[in-house]
């Protein structure tokens, strides 16, 4: 079972088929355990920041330890001038004397002059790696780099930060025959019964964690992270996920918004089943997209791949690895070329091999997006991502709920509608700790303008997400940039006019006129 995450493309992109990663400017000699110095007023008009936040000196005078990265994962060591240090912070924020544990940090000195402070990024997910993605993404960043520290990290249950995997690469193996749009009760059965299985494994790995990696949780943290790198407002650029969590952040700490960048924005007036809902509409606005650029009739095309994906259920097509390629990883390796233009080739590609009975092409997508390598390992992306989400939501629709549902889902999309209507009931079925809330509380008046990126071709995060969010914020808060275009995100995607916009207000301060549209 993979929910189809909220992870930035040209991130996704980087670390698929970058080999290693990039090194970068700027010189971190004599810097370790020393705090970056104050930010530069966010914006024009923005009120005096208050004192801190008063918490325990143990925690907001720690000493960051800068030193060489090392290697995560599938992903060797970054070198160049990024270093690494760990965060210490407390694992549950009700009780900040209390127990603690270690955040992963990755940064990269401003490489020029007239340094502004520090830059912090997250790139969706959520369960998305920084420490890994910041390197590759650096270059898409390099003017910003001039005169930001760039920063990311791995955010509490994922990575290096006490990172939460929830079975071994034979179990998510064998789980992948799971058929994750159930036709029988024998199926279903088996999908509720792997829904289970999967939260049992979190809860063993996870242990008392399990309760405090929510959104909220991460915002505090970020907040914490902000006062001990030095800076007076947290300077931010958050993708995807990001932008929930930037939203998040806005309304715990208004006063401390400094300069926030959300693209790709997720609508914060969504619950469960409406993110659910969002992301049907949206992938299967990308997949018309997809299909009139090669010419083919939205309608009749989708019915064909409606079609195909049928026939995998009844019988799952061989691949030259000897795996099968089935419904559920069929419909996951049609979903990972969407996230970009870019890979609209390979989609026709895997589609045309898929109907002459290869199913070596769209497997490989789907073992891309399941970031599993050729030797069988995988990575824990969805794990992190799982536990941080179940923990967020409140909603647990029932089986019955979801099969009322399904007539609705399936209007939406005719590809995609059923896997992501029985998603809802999965999911979190029968999840260790309850949700904690139906929607996020974005709400943030007095915050200094935050400039929000809408994609009006977006399949993950649909564009109307934007308006809500803005609306949301608050009234001169949320500031609307649209960007005419497709794949998810619009940052670094080729939009000259989006990059110059978000580059001047983040070095300027400089808030561009709301609902701007760059074409």
């Amino acid at each position: 079972m993979t929910r189809f995450p909220r992870w930035t493309a040209a991130v996704a992109a980087g670390l698929l088929l970058a080999g290693c990663g990039g090194s970068s400017g700027g010189d971190d000699k004599g810097d370790e355990g020393k705090g970056t110095g104050s930010a530069a007023p966010s914006a024009p008009g923005s009120p005096a920041a208050p004192s801190a936040t008063a918490l325990p000196a143990s925690l907001t005078s720690q000493r960051l330890d800068w030193q060489r990265c090392e290697a995560t994962g599938n992903s060797p060591a970054p070198g160049g001038a990024w270093r690494c240090a760990t965060l210490k912070v407390p694992l549950d924020w009700s009780d900040p004397d209390g127990k603690t544990i270690g955040v992963a940090l990755i940064r990269s000195r401003a490489t020029g002059g007239d340094r502004i402070g520090s830059l912090l990024f997250n790139f969706g997910g959520p369960g998305g790696s920084g420490v890994t993605a910041m390197p590759y993404f650096a270059s898409a960043v390099s003017e910003l780099h001039e005169r930001y520290d760039l920063v990311s990290w791995d955010p509490r249950g994922v990575g290096a930060s006490a990172g939460v995997r929830c079975r071994d690469d034979r179990k998510i193996q064998a789980a992948e025959a799971v058929d994750a749009t159930p036709d029988t009760p024998a199926e279903e059965q088996a999908y509720f019964r792997d829904a289970a299985d999967f939260g049992k494994g979190c809860q063993k790995a996870a242990g008392p964690l399990l309760a405090h990696v929510s959104t909220t949780d991460t915002a505090r943290d970020m907040d914490l992270m902000r006062q001990v790198l030095g800076d007076d407002r947290l300077h931010y650029f958050g993708m995807s996920y990001g932008t929930e969590l930037g939203g998040v952040y806005a309304h715990l700490f208004p006063e401390r918004v400094g300069r926030l960048v959300l693209d790709a924005v997720v609508d914060p007036a969504a619950d469960m089943v409406g993110h659910a809902e969002n992301q049907a509409r949206g992938f299967q606005r990308a997949l018309d997209d997809y299909l009139k650029s090669t010419g083919q009739d939205p309608v009749r095309g989708s019915r064909e791949i409606a079609g195909l994906l049928r026939r995998l259920d009844a019988e799952p097509l061989p691949a030259s690895s000897g795996r099968k390629l089935t419904q559920t990883l069929a419909t996951t390796g049609i979903i990972l070329p969407l996230y970009s233009e870019s890979s609209w080739p390979r989609l026709t590609s895997a589609l045309k091999s898929a109907r002459q009975g290869d199913g070596s092409p769209l497997l490989a997508l789907a073992d891309e997006y399941n970031e599993r390598d050729a030797s069988g390992r995988y990575g824990t992306t969805s794990h992190a991502q799982r536990v941080i989400s179940c923990l967020d939501d409140k909603q647990r629709p029932t089986r019955a709920e979801t099969k009322r549902r399904l007539a609705r889902f399936e209007r939406i999309s005719p590809v995609f509608g059923a896997y992501l209507g029985w998603d809802t009931a999965g999911w979190c079925h029968d999840w260790p700790v309850p949700g904690q809330y139906d929607t996020p509380e974005v709400t943030a008046p007095g915050a200094a303008p935050i400039l929000l990126i809408g994609n009006t071709g977006d399949p993950a995060t649909p564009y109307e997400g934007t308006r809500r969010m803005a609306d949301e914020l608050g009234r001169g808060v949320g500031i609307q940039l649209t960007w005419k275009g497709e794949g998810h995100g619009a940052y670094g995607s080729g939009s000259a006019c989006v990059d110059a916009t978000v580059n001047t207000y983040l070095l300027k301060g400089t808030v561009p006129k709301d609902n701007k549209v760059c074409s």
